[in-house]
């Protein structure tokens, strides 16, 4: 693996370990697509760092079980009148 993609995939692990990020939030943070982030944590940080890679994968279920809250949220804020 090359180093600077090493390094990536550290920095993404780290963010989303400390912040609780969402994939999309890394990937924009990083200017990467959501596919580089999601392989990087789910692939090839379990090649770097087992350990870490096991910490993040419970952070990415519960975002994952969480998803459609996120997702209703905004679509309400989106069609409420500008009044409320």
């Amino acid at each position: 693996m090359k180093d600077y993609i090493r390094n990536r995939v550290l920095e993404i692990a780290d963010y989303i370990l400390s912040s609780g990020a969402t994939v999309r939030d890394a990937a924009q943070r990083f200017n990467v697509s959501k596919s580089t982030v999601h392989k990087d944590v789910t692939e090839r940080l379990f090649q770097i760092n087992p350990a870490q890679a096991r910490r993040l994968a419970e952070i990415l279920e519960k975002n994952k079980a969480e998803r459609h809250l996120r997702g209703g949220l905004a679509t309400r804020r989106k069609y409420r009148p500008a009044s409320l």
